[in-house]
């Protein structure tokens, strides 16, 4: 798929209900991890880490904090020093963050104030990540993502969970909706609300599916993202743009840029 369609998700909607949007996140949270969709990025963002002598992560657009804590743990694993993320969000899900941050002893934090990630305050420095959730923004805020992490001179990593192959459309059509009736109950921290909008009225299972859908037509190629860099005053800053493979066979999308 070379065309992006910036058609709209349910969760991007002001009146779309908080507890289905919440579960649809959780959902999402718990497969990126069950299924490990981020692992292949890992050596690529602790290569970044490496050269720009980071530690701390700055996590934009956290959701759920979908896969978050796996990408601490792989960190953990495979580099030579403790890392900390601070997760951070528009409209922050600090249940999540509460009970992630319980998790891992305190490694991953969170702000609690919303935070706008063209404009991440000058005092929370650290190397900026956005997981499955770059697709959301139109191409004009997306550089703006982008440019307020050169303009304070911090790294950046963009990953999306999905490759923007056509066959990805039929596991989320034929597969996610199955699953997420398999895994519900195994979702912690447990809701009642979470049951409820599974199998009493589905629209965690709908949305899920619809969100799917829109947010493979909604991704960026790796050639939007080149142009997009190309438009930035970042003579300094290294990229790497371009596609990892998934055991599944689906590939993750990433964007990383760090200063020379």
């Amino acid at each position: 798929m070379k065309i992006r369609w910036q058609l709209f998700e349910l969760e991007d909607q002001a009146w779309f209900p908080h507890a289905v949007r919440q579960g649809m996140m959780d959902v999402l949270r718990f497969l990126i991890t069950a299924l490990g969709i981020y692992k292949p990025v890992v050596p690529l963002l602790r290569e970044a880490l490496e050269k720009t002598k980071q530690t701390q992560l700055v996590d934009l657009c956290s959701g759920a904090g979908g896969g978050i804590k796996q990408i601490w743990q792989e960190l953990e694993k495979q580099g030579s020093q403790p890392y900390r993320i601070t997760l951070t969000d528009k409209y922050p899900n600090l249940e999540a963050y509460r009970f992630l941050a319980e998790q891992t002893k305190g490694a991953l934090t969170f702000e609690t104030q919303p935070i706008d990630a063209t404009a991440v305050p000058a005092d929370m420095p650290g190397f900026r990540t956005v997981f499955s959730a770059f697709h959301h923004f139109q191409p004009q805020t997306a550089t703006a993502i982008l440019a307020d992490a050169v303009r304070q001179n911090q790294g950046i990593g963009v990953f999306e969970g999905a490759g923007k192959r056509w066959h990805e459309l039929l596991l989320v059509w034929l597969v996610f909706p199955w699953l997420i009736l398999l895994i519900t109950p195994f979702i912690r921290p447990f809701t009642w609300s979470r049951l409820f909008f599974t199998y009493l009225v589905p629209l965690i299972p709908l949305g899920t599916v619809w969100d799917g859908t829109v947010s493979l037509l909604r991704l960026y190629t790796p050639a939007h993202l080149h142009r997009m860099v190309a438009s930035l005053d970042a003579p300094n800053y290294t990229w790497h743009i371009g596609r990892a493979r998934h055991w599944s066979g689906t590939g993750v999308l990433y964007l990383i840029g760090y200063p020379s």
